[in-house]
């Protein structure tokens, strides 16, 4: 369906599933550029107040709570071990490429959750409320605040994130092309 604008050009109309699982997608290849761009150094570093997370285990928190709501959206996923969940992280032992490809296989599996969301008539995803559209913005604004919670800690420990890849972040047109969108 077009639509025709004031100046009278057409535009195609908006795809509001389409955008909201390219959306999901954006803000996974932002976490995926933030930890390529994490120094070795800084990768494993203590917090310097002592207290917290490391880098590595705040992205394992970012995997691991999405295995909590995979599992709390489909309890016969979660017991039937042919559903072939990812494995929780262990953030003590893990690297940053397994934390790496478990994100992004985290995030394949919360795609389809969120399609299921989206392909039901009232927009439930299970064991969340009100609707699939907030909990893509709950999946945003929690994997956005660990974001911002490792380039501080990065900055803290006198690793930060370079000035490239922190703008890079927020050049989510990019970001999109980036997972070879297009329109």
């Amino acid at each position: 369906m077009k639509s025709v604008s004031a100046a009278g050009a057409k535009s195609a109309a908006l795809d509001l599933k389409r955008s909201l699982m390219e959306t999901y997608a954006i803000n996974e290849k932002a976490n995926q550029l933030l930890l390529a761009n994490v120094s070795e150094e800084a990768w494993g570093a203590a917090p310097p107040v002592g207290k917290g997370r490391s880098i590595a285990g705040i992205a394992a928190h970012i995997h691991n709570v999405r295995l909590m709501w995979l599992a709390a959206a489909d309890k016969s996923a979660a017991a039937d071990k042919s559903a072939k969940l990812p494995a929780k992280l262990d953030a003590e032992k893990a690297t940053r490429a397994e934390v790496m490809e478990s994100l992004a296989k985290s995030a394949a599996a919360m795609q389809k959750l969120i399609q299921k969301g989206l392909d039901d008539p009232a927009g439930k995803v299970p064991n969340f409320k009100p609707d699939v559209v907030a909990f893509v913005g709950y999946l945003i604004a929690h994997d956005s605040h660990h974001r911002g919670q490792i380039g501080a800690l990065a900055r803290q420990v006198g690793h930060s994130i370079p000035a490239k890849a922190g703008f890079g972040l927020w050049e989510w047109g990019a970001l999109w092309k980036d997972c070879g969108f297009t329109r």
